[in-house]
């Protein structure tokens, strides 16, 4: 079926890309009274092939590349969702409001936190690492290749505090930079301890 409707699928495609035709209009061409049209069996056979490819590949037993990318996709998106769980801690993870409108605010209020945390994390990892690259080699523990600083992720958050009270007057550094980078050798803080950083 696919060989026979390949013309008509190669202008279904080009039809969708350049804005001819809406994607609500194809999906009621492929499909006439809860049955699909021969056009859309053909697409359904088509689509069967790349899924075909996919479980072959997840199941390979000599090469199992594949999988190990999919298995550290799955563990980044993970990451992403345990930190807006622990983010939006006050509802224990769940959006609350009943009206389409309040779902959206509290959804688009988590996504920009979300991305502000990640974005903090992010710059923060890169003074780090900046910091230990700048070291003399015989003061640095270990060297920092590019293959350990790429397998660093911006989405662990043990350092950041979703709980308790929030300050949210401008705590900027005086030069626009960020602030001093903590010492591992220095005393943890006390929760109620700031530091004497305002």
């Amino acid at each position: 079926k696919v060989i026979t409707h390949w013309p008509d699928m190669l202008r279904v495609v080009g039809s969708l890309v350049t804005g001819q035709v809406r994607a609500y209009d194809l999906l009621r061409m492929f499909g006439r009274e809860g049955r699909p049209t021969p056009l859309g069996t053909a697409f359904a056979e088509y689509g069967r092939i790349a899924k075909t490819l996919h479980l072959l590949r997840v199941v390979d037993p000599v090469d199992d590349t594949y999988r190990r990318q999919m298995n550290r996709q799955l563990t980044v998106q993970e990451s992403r969702h345990k930190l807006a769980r622990d983010i939006c801690h006050g509802k224990r993870g769940q959006i609350m409001q009943a009206y389409r409108t309040g779902q959206e605010d509290q959804l688009g209020a988590l996504g920009l936190v979300l991305n502000a945390a990640v974005l903090w994390t992010t710059r923060y990892l890169d003074a780090v690492v900046e910091e230990l690259r700048a070291l003399p080699a015989e003061e640095r523990e270990h060297d920092v290749l590019d293959e350990d600083v790429a397998r660093v992720s911006p989405l662990k958050h043990a350092n950041l505090n979703v709980l308790g009270r929030y300050s949210f007057r401008s705590s900027t550094p005086v030069d626009g930079g960020l602030r001093p980078l903590r010492d591992p050798g220095a005393p943890e803080l006390d929760e109620d301890d700031d530091g004497g950083q305002e």
